[in-house]
């Protein structure tokens, strides 16, 4: 089982029920999913790097991505509908956690002036949305196959009601939050 499974329910599950009153432990918010998207934007007719980002994607994860769809034409970008225009992971269970676990203790402290993680990022729901500028952050991405660099979008779906309590749970989880 995964340190941060057994430090959810040991130490966060009490210290939210006496921070916010609650009785029943089922009804402390917890983490329900993370979902990582990536944007091909205008490299999008461009098959090795979709194939890049598809394998990295793989990487960072530890399961294969879904390709997402353009869902209309737009002339304008020289998109036609059916094309491929992003990827998508949704992480549930073990690997959401090993991956909040290598995202806070890893990642987020090798990227590049990183200050911490703004309460503005949090919506009415308490769920986290945080753009990744670059993927190399993650140590499973090696430095010598490193030739497109991309950004993603990790969204960590909380069952808190209000931002208050999904940010009041993250921050125990260790999460670096802005005061």
């Amino acid at each position: 089982m995964s340190i941060l499974i057994q430090k959810y329910r040991k130490e966060i599950v009490p210290a939210l029920q006496q921070k916010f009153g609650i009785k029943n432990p089922m009804a402390v918010p917890r983490v329900d999913k993370v979902v990582i998207n990536v944007g091909v934007g205008k490299m999008a007719k461009d098959d090795k790097f979709i194939g890049k980002v598809e394998k990295d994607l793989g990487l960072l994860s530890g399961q294969k991505p879904v390709f997402r769809k353009a869902k209309q034409s737009i002339s304008g970008f020289k998109l036609r509908e059916g094309m491929n225009i992003g990827l998508m992971v949704t992480l549930r269970g073990k690997r959401m956690y090993d991956f909040i676990d290598r995202l806070v203790n890893v990642a987020l402290p090798r990227s590049k002036d990183f200050r911490g993680i703004d309460l503005k990022n949090f919506d009415k729901s308490g769920n986290l949305n945080l753009g990744i500028k670059e993927h190399s952050i993650f140590p499973e991405i090696h430095y010598e196959s490193l030739k497109d660099i991309f950004g993603l979008e990790v969204t960590i779906v909380t069952t808190a009601k209000d931002k208050e309590k999904g940010a009041e749970l993250l921050k125990l989880m260790r999460f670096p939050l802005k005061k």
